[in-house]
């Protein structure tokens, strides 16, 4: 049993003679742990019930069919059960790994319903898609047939991806333009390398990349290049730019130094993951070593916020959220790994200010109690009057969330129709927009959501513009 391999494994200790014998050893381990993934993927796909309603699948957003490549990975057929995976969604080892699963298909499996416990559908998914990159089974799509129409998405995101992966596959000319110096989005810059390796997302841009995806970097829309220019360059074009806008925070001290964004935080630490010059972090303004740290939020950002902290040695990482555990937007199963790693929920809470001379010393926090339910259901937060104290702290991230840039004034296209949010207006089903031939998916639709939704908008989009380029007079009418 590899399971009690590793155990053998982990629990002896021995002196290394030589880097030969340590390398040896090495390899040992990674033949024995490829081989414990293996049974515990078997092992869990096996305790699917394979359920008349399979309520996994249902509460995807991409109706992922999740009981047949679970069963195909319990009798072995790992080639078969990733193919089925990938057949309805573009990235499987990136949501099997940041998928918010205790809020998606786990949490609505029978089995976990039952009280026995979920099968874990995340780490499965992973586990085949990682396999099927080590065993040469992803390969670029390239078409069959090449066609001379062109596609621009504005913005390397997720959803961008997926649809730029999916035009490709039918053959049509794809021009990704994003204002990063690598693409992938939120994916490379504002989410953890120890929730989503970096490398995991590099090797499929660079099978985007050999599939025949052009990616022109370092080019922000309504400065490099106006939207107009892309319009006129291409046959139809896909906004897909997400929402980078940070929600702020006002009150007295809120200029300080040493209150910072979430996003400038942790794309400071995924920048020093890829070994860049980061100013910033070298200066210790986004570095929270030794730090006494506060986030403020209580999102899947807020959660990044903290680990990072955690692991970049801050001698303390507390959370102020205005609201209690039950009523936290993020998911569960991030707040009790951030719990493990000793982050200190301060529940009930808010910042009412900051003190401070130049740099934030601490956050003056309001006591909170909740009162009756709001617009959405969920009970408000009410101030205490008179249980304000004071928090220590050297480091304030601001952690509450992101709202849309106002494209139609930033590019120049007052027609393009956005909501009172400022996200774009656009048929939910087609995905098309106030523009003919320009289409919207995302969190410039959607506001601020989850990965696994953009990668769904991506898909349909792209099936709507190939419907839109079989139209060929309807373009050249255009």
């Amino acid at each position: 049993m590899a399971t009690q391999r590793m155990l053998q494994f982990v629990t002896t200790s021995k002196q290394m003679p030589s880097k030969r014998a340590a390398d040896e050893r090495r390899e040992d381990f990674a033949e024995i742990y490829r081989e414990f993934a293996a049974e515990k993927a078997a092992e869990q796909a096996s305790r699917c019930s394979q359920c008349g309603v399979p309520y996994c699948q249902t509460h995807c957003p991409l109706h992922n069919n999740i009981p047949d490549w679970l069963m195909l990975t319990a009798t072995g057929r790992l080639q078969e059960a990733y193919e089925l995976s990938q057949a309805t969604n573009t990235f499987p080892e990136i949501c099997g790994r940041i998928c918010p699963q205790d809020r998606l298909c786990e949490g609505n499996c029978v089995i976990e319903q039952s009280g026995h416990g979920t099968v874990t559908i995340g780490a499965v998914e992973k586990y085949i898609t990682d396999t099927a990159w080590e065993k040469g089974w992803v390969q670029p799509g390239k078409p069959m047939v090449e066609r001379d129409q062109s596609v621009a998405i504005i913005g390397a995101g997720p959803g961008g991806l997926a649809a730029a992966d999916a035009l490709r596959r039918a053959g049509v000319q794809v021009t990704v333009y994003d204002r990063y110096d690598r693409a992938g989005g939120l994916l490379t810059y504002g989410i953890p390398g120890f929730k989503l390796e970096k490398p995991v997302v590099m090797r499929r841009i660079e099978q985007l990349e050999a599939a025949g995806v052009q990616f022109v970097l370092n080019c922000t829309v309504g400065q490099d290049i106006s939207f107009d220019a892309i319009r006129g360059k291409h046959d139809a074009v896909l906004i897909a730019t997400g929402v980078y806008k940070s929600r702020d925070l006002e009150g007295p001290g809120a200029e300080l130094g040493g209150i910072v964004k979430a996003l400038d935080y942790l794309t400071a630490s995924n920048r020093k993951s890829f070994g860049d010059e980061v100013p910033n972090f070298d200066s210790g303004l986004l570095n929270a070593e030794g730090k006494r740290v506060v986030v403020i939020g209580g999102g899947d950002t807020a959660m990044d916020c903290v680990r990072t902290a955690v692991r970049q040695g801050a001698s303390s990482v507390k959370l102020l959220y205005r609201r209690d555990r039950d009523n936290m937007p993020g998911s569960q199963r991030e707040v009790q790994n951030a719990e493990e790693e000793g982050v200190d929920f301060v529940w009930l809470t808010a910042p009412a200010g900051f003190e401070g001379e130049d740099s934030v010393s601490g956050v003056v926090v309001q006591k909170m109690r909740l009162g009756t339910p709001d617009a959405s259901g969920r009970r408000s937060p009410e101030l205490i009057e008179g249980a304000d104290y004071l928090e220590p702290a050297d480091l304030v991230i601001k952690a509450l969330g992101f709202e849309p840039e106002a494209l139609p004034t930033l590019w120049g296209v007052p027609e393009l129709t956005v909501t009172r949010w400022g996200t774009i207006r656009c048929d939910h089903a087609t995905h098309a927009t106030s523009l003919p031939g320009v289409y919207a998916v995302g969190d410039i639709v959607r506001g601020a959501s989850l990965v696994v939704w953009a990668i769904r908008d991506g898909r349909e989009a792209a099936e709507s513009i190939l419907s839109y380029l079989a139209q060929p007079a309807a373009v050249a009418a255009e």
